[in-house]
């Protein structure tokens, strides 16, 4: 639904008010769960190219246990980016601020085949039954 004129404005308002402010926009960034994500996945990536490298030079200087030592820091930390990537693809809760929320918003979960059902069964029309 498009927004009037006037929300518009006072839309376009409060946007560069927020924008100007370096201090809030750094507040938002630092409780963003996805950009502390982001910057893990990021050392993540760092650290399997220093593990590869560390793979490659215990090969060329044919010392194993250095070699293993770089599979080892590459195994972990490709487990610390794959958890920190389910960390930041799980839908975060919206909290409200300063009052109560007006709508319900669905919980999440997991369900499996039978509560699918029993949901769709609950949800059918009414004239067929």
């Amino acid at each position: 639904m498009p927004l009037s004129e006037h929300e518009q404005r006072l839309f376009d308002q409060i946007e560069r008010s927020l924008a100007e402010d370096p201090k809030f926009a750094s507040a938002v960034r630092a409780s963003d769960p996805r950009f502390h994500a982001r910057r893990r996945l990021l050392v993540a990536a760092f650290v399997i190219v220093l593990g590869l490298a560390l793979v490659v030079y215990g090969t060329v200087s044919s010392n194993t246990p250095l070699g293993v030592a770089g599979f080892v820091v590459m195994l972990g930390s490709a487990a610390f980016a794959m958890q920190s990537r389910r960390k930041s693809s799980a839908p975060t809760d919206l909290h409200a601020v300063g009052g109560t929320a007006t709508r319900r918003t669905r919980q999440t979960r997991k369900s499996g085949f039978i509560d699918r059902l029993e949901d769709r069964w609950r949800q059918r029309p009414e004239g067929h039954r």
